[in-house]
């Protein structure tokens, strides 16, 4: 070989090694690109875009089909491709369980399913054992220095799929963020809604025990003191739990209180409520309640129980249980029958309402505080102060639960008569 071949083929050697340094200057330029968009917090479809362009002008790809995770995350999307035509992808959209079977990079040869046809590669972006993108490449048979180039796509797949999931993740955390804080401002209102002082005079007195399971419920109770010759008193539990609950509880707080103000006889009032339940829910959500209406100078309850669990009257040593009443409020347009309660109340009565809650709890061994505990407790107990009573009530309720958390909203209205 002559030395003027010698110089030109040595010539062409650093020519091509610069034209490859060229290229992979341009590469590692795009891809500080577009991880600076990352860090500038681009969005997903500019992002997606960015990626098309990258494999198909730095890369020479002109197959590609990336899939990530939806929205919602519950199925995958094809959001970049090249190659291929729109009804393509449409048509192979849900392919979801071809995507499971592959958790590294696989080549993919003479396969059966004519989406899988098209391409040569898969590479499968993990983390930890789960997948969060799958980008598929075709037309690689004529490639040159194809290790180094799938190794470079591993690469930048990689950074999208992982600024993807940390953009979702941190999306993620601040709903979660916004949605704590929405539940302590919903938790506050409620706590405004039920009474934080009770009455207590020379002929009643009331106490309660109020524990929403998740900072906020869908128990009440409240009383209003028409007079000094007229009390009334109610406990009720709405259907469900959480902010549902809540926001139903709120406005059927706003309608008692609007229609004690009118005076209604004690039955009206109880078809009025029905009707108002019935109009927020329409027969979705229901509402159980135990109301009475106490006056000291006749010494006389009058109730309406509406499918709640019925308080416990202890007049005497002796036990009733309040059961007169309807059936559960919001269910029906017309309530079918509705029966009101009375009973008179010897001095040192006392009337135990509470919502379920109380009765689903568990101790270790599983076992249920049952009525009969219950009833145990308040046939030995009903000549204490209603706050004293409570208290102790509460010490029994944190004894017998032992490590079981609340499985329910706990309510309790005790009613003192003197």
């Amino acid at each position: 070989m002559s030395d003027i071949q010698a110089q030109t083929d040595l010539q062409r050697q650093v020519e091509e090694l610069e034209r490859e340094l060229n290229l992979k200057q341009l590469q590692i330029n795009r891809l500080l690109n577009i991880t600076q968009a990352i860090n500038n917090n681009i969005k997903f479809d500019d992002l997606f875009r960015m990626y098309q362009s990258f494999l198909n002008w730095e890369m020479g790809i002109t197959r590609m089909a990336l899939y990530v995770k939806n929205k919602e995350e519950t199925d995958w999307v094809c959001p970049a491709y090249l190659g291929l035509q729109p009804q393509f992808i449409e048509r192979y959209g849900a392919i979801g369980y071809l995507l499971e079977g592959f958790s590294r990079l696989t080549k993919l040869k003479h396969s059966e399913h004519p989406f899988l046809r098209e391409f040569d590669l898969v590479i499968p972006v993990m983390h930890k054992d789960t997948a969060i993108a799958y980008t598929f490449l075709g037309h690689l048979d004529q490639e040159k220095d194809l290790y180094s180039k799938v190794q470079f796509i591993t690469t930048i797949t990689n950074v999208v799929a992982v600024a993807i999931e940390n953009k979702r993740l941190f999306k993620r955390q601040l709903e979660q963020e916004r949605l704590k804080r929405e539940m302590e401002l919903a938790s506050d209102i409620q706590m405004m809604l039920v009474p934080a002082v009770l009455p207590t005079s020379d002929k009643f007195e009331l106490a309660s025990i109020y524990k929403p399971q998740l900072g906020i419920g869908g128990d009440y109770f409240d009383f209003i003191q028409h007079s000094p010759d007229r009390l009334s008193f109610c406990v009720a539990d709405i259907s469900g739990k959480g902010l549902a609950a809540a926001l139903i509880m709120s406005n059927f707080q706003a309608n008692l209180h609007s229609l004690l103000l009118q005076k209604l006889p004690l039955e009206e009032l109880i078809i009025q409520l029905n009707s108002a339940v019935f109009r927020i829910t329409n027969g979705s959500r229901f509402i159980t309640m135990f109301f009475g209406e106490y006056q000291p100078n006749e010494r006389r309850l009058r109730y309406v129980n509406a499918g709640h669990v019925p308080p416990l009257l202890v007049r005497d040593g002796e036990m009733v249980q309040l059961e007169k009443g309807c059936t559960i409020l919001g269910c029906f347009t017309e309530l079918p029958e509705l029966e009101v309660g009375e009973v008179d109340l010897t001095p040192g009565a006392m009337i135990l309402s509470y919502t379920d809650g109380l009765t689903d709890l568990k101790n270790d061994n599983g076992d249920f505080l049952n009525e009969q505990l219950l009833f145990d407790y308040s046939r030995t107990h009903y000549n204490l102060p209603a706050e004293e009573f409570n208290n102790q009530l509460m010490e029994r309720m944190e004894l017998f639960r032992g490590q079981q958390p609340f499985p329910d909203d706990v309510t309790v209205l005790t009613c003192k008569f003197r």
